[in-house]
């Protein structure tokens, strides 16, 4: 168990020290809208667009509520 925890140890030493900043010409990259978090919008719509059709239903991507009315 030791060696399991000091091997893990040393790699996290080693990764973090391989981390280097962004560089200011590589943030326009990192800022486009296919490296955000939700993926590619246009496939994320054709997803929503697919799942609604075969569900019938709103899909959950709108807005909350019930049938009563009430949000």
């Amino acid at each position: 168990m030791p060696y399991k925890l000091t091997s893990l140890v040393l790699l996290s030493i080693l990764f973090l020290g391989c981390i280097k900043p962004v560089k200011s010409w590589q943030k326009g990259t990192l800022a486009h809208e296919r490296m955000q978090i939700g993926g590619d919008p246009i496939i994320k719509k054709v997803n929503e667009h697919v799942f609604t059709s075969k569900e019938a239903s709103v899909g959950g991507g709108g807005i909350g509520g019930g049938g009563c009315g009430c949000n």
